[in-house]
């Protein structure tokens, strides 16, 4: 999986760019796909894939 955002979780440094600790579900959308993810801190990201590729678009704090 490939960020266009080149960042990092800002929690515990987690690329953007690399594989998400845990898949929580997948989700069809009428532009591409949405994947709701846990990072290796326990942060809820909501990540989206489109035409312009991959990117974090909303992300919680550790849990």
């Amino acid at each position: 999986m490939s960020s266009t955002t080149g960042t990092a979780c800002p929690h515990c440094g987690w690329p953007d760019g690399a594989e998400p600790f845990q898949v929580v579900s997948r989700h069809a959308t009428a532009a591409g796909s949405t994947l709701w993810t846990r990072c290796a801190c326990g942060s809820l990201q909501v990540r989206m894939t489109d035409g312009c590729g991959t990117r974090v678009v909303s992300r919680s704090r550790p849990a």
